[in-house]
């Protein structure tokens, strides 16, 4: 999937995927609608893609967790 900037040409953008690690994330109004319980120590690794990374970052927060580090799995 590639991205389209403002004047229409198309980026690579789209294709990149990072990874957060996240500590800290603690069971709570948001994650009750999981099915799946959420570990209160230790880091959690999550894939993000590029066109999703403020969402997630914002979902983090409100979760309760830290994001520690982001690095990219995709080389562009």
């Amino acid at each position: 999937m590639l991205a389209q900037n403002a004047f229409g040409s198309q980026s690579a953008a789209g294709n990149r995927v990072f990874l957060y690690e996240v500590e800290g994330l603690r069971q709570n109004d948001a994650t009750d609608q999981n099915n799946y319980p959420i570990r209160q120590s230790g880091s959690t690794f999550i894939k993000v893609p590029y066109s999703r990374m403020n969402e997630e970052m914002q979902r983090i927060v409100r979760m309760g967790g830290k994001i520690v580090s982001i690095q990219p799995l995709s080389a562009d």
